[in-house]
């Protein structure tokens, strides 16, 4: 079996995108936050270890409650614990959620930067959800931000090798990949492929839009 190229990997990468783009469009956030990038980086922050869904059915209250970051910077850890206590690890994201607050109001003019590392400054927020807030609020992709959806992905694909073993490797494979005016749309299309089609333990390959660009549904012999 032939090692495939990084040429032909890539060829094959651009038809993937293009199959994505006919079929998902540029991608719809799954997350709800009114276009206001504070709620974003929040419900992000949130959704970490549980599904959107579920953030979703916490964040009218708790945005109800606090719609600013004045308000939430204001706020007892303890009284956000009790509107998102459905989620997981939800008392660190309640601390998270007062402090990266505070550090908006004090420090960036209570103003979500549009800065890839400045974002990566607030707590709780890692280069996922930096690379989300990036590219969905700002329209500003710096990255592709991998949640469990792209990683699985990635790698039934084998856009990403087996020593691509943690998010940021991950990332940097894909971004070798893809070129940059493509980094708005993989992470919404791919998540919405991920829970459509190429679900973690039984995925849909014989409906799949791309089947045949995949190496693990028979698509071709890629090594």
């Amino acid at each position: 079996m032939s090692r495939e190229t990084k040429a032909a990997k890539r060829e094959r990468a651009a038809k993937v995108e293009e199959r994505m783009f006919s079929h998902y469009g540029p991608g719809e956030p799954s997350l709800d936050y009114d276009r206001d990038p504070f709620r974003l980086v929040c419900a992000v922050l949130l959704s970490a270890q549980c599904t959107d869904a579920a953030v979703n059915k916490v964040t009218p209250k708790l945005f109800g409650r606090y719609p600013t970051c004045f308000e939430l910077a204001s706020a007892n850890a303890e009284d956000v614990e009790e509107i998102i206590h459905s989620l997981g690890f939800f008392r660190s994201k309640a601390a998270n959620l007062v402090k990266l607050s505070r550090k908006l109001v004090a420090e960036f003019d209570a103003t979500v930067p549009n800065d890839l590392d400045l974002l990566q400054k607030l707590p709780g927020v890692g280069r996922r959800t930096a690379n989300v807030v990036m590219a969905e609020a700002f329209k500003n992709a710096q990255g592709i931000a991998v949640d469990t959806h792209v990683f699985r992905i990635a790698h039934r694909l084998k856009f990403a090798g087996p020593s691509a073993d943690t998010p940021d490797k991950t990332e940097r494979a894909l971004l070798d990949l893809h070129p940059k005016e493509t980094w708005l749309y993989i992470n919404h299309q791919w998540v919405h492929f991920g829970r459509e089609f190429c679900l973690a333990r039984r995925p849909k390959c014989d409906l799949c839009i791309i089947a045949d660009l995949c190496p693990s549904s028979g698509g071709g012999n890629h090594s």
